[in-house]
């Protein structure tokens, strides 16, 4: 693992991603994003891995997209156009990867979350944020609306506060951020770790095989019309009814005793 992105994983099965390159405010430079899209491949087949927790080191959680590098990339013939639509497929890789990861993903916030760092946040299925972190999508300052973290953020949030992140670039506080559902909620700052972890180790101790059944369901049926989605969800609890560790938990919760999962 880079030593922009570290790896810890526990006794509970819980993948602890930090970004580590403070210096750069996490920034989601080529290295960082080929850091993360390794790292969440790797997570998702590692049967070891139950519970992923992203966080990072530094006073910024994630500021975006590497702007040094990206301007650098305008030195081309084409203005970076090239340039531009290979980082930013890159970028968009890493988020549907989180998303696709068969892990649950918790993101851990401290700090500024801006632009694709706000992106980044938002692609996680859960996030829990310290009493000090902010948010944005600040790109119409600098004449860039912030279109592919738009994507993230109005699978998270209402329209109008979605837009209203988008158009002004204003910050967003962490309450506020809770308020909208860019987060599950806010802890202050010296007991944001325990609460992730206190929320991962009761993930961890469920069967791995529904959680991945259950967050590809999910991710799947959110884009479908009403009709779809139910019959979609129907087949799908048929087939994790006869799955071993639903047989398993349902023989359980009935002779009053903890189950024994099977991850399959």
């Amino acid at each position: 693992m880079s030593d922009i992105l570290l790896r810890d994983l526990d006794a509970n099965g819980i993948l602890r991603l930090t970004l580590n390159d403070s210096a750069k405010r996490n920034a989601l430079s080529e290295a960082m994003l080929k850091a993360l899209g390794d790292a969440f491949v790797q997570a998702g087949e590692d049967p070891a891995v139950r519970v992923i927790v992203l966080a990072a080191n530094g006073p910024a959680f994630c500021s975006g997209h590497d702007l040094k590098e990206m301007t650098a990339g305008r030195s081309g013939a084409d203005r970076g156009r090239e340039y531009f639509t290979c980082v930013l497929t890159k970028c968009s890789s890493v988020m549907q990867g989180i998303v696709n990861c068969p892990k649950p993903v918790i993101a851990e916030v401290t700090g500024i979350a801006t632009a694709a760092g706000c992106q980044l946040v938002a692609s996680c299925d859960l996030a829990i944020a310290a009493d000090t972190a902010q948010f944005s999508t600040p790109g119409v300052h600098i004449g860039l609306f912030c279109s592919t973290p738009m994507v993230a953020l109005s699978r998270n949030v209402a329209n109008k506060h979605a837009m209203e992140m988008l158009l002004t670039g204003d910050m967003t506080s962490a309450s506020r951020a809770a308020e909208i559902g860019l987060v599950n909620r806010w802890v202050p700052q010296d007991q944001l770790r325990e609460e992730v972890l206190t929320v991962a180790r009761k993930i961890a101790s469920k069967s791995s095989m529904t959680l991945a059944t259950g967050k590809r369901a999910y991710y799947a049926q959110a884009e479908m019309p009403l009709a779809e989605a139910y019959d979609f969800a129907s087949r799908v609890m048929v087939e994790n009814m006869l799955a071993r560790d639903a047989e398993e938990g349902i023989g359980a919760f009935i002779a009053k005793r903890a189950p024994q999962w099977q991850d399959a």
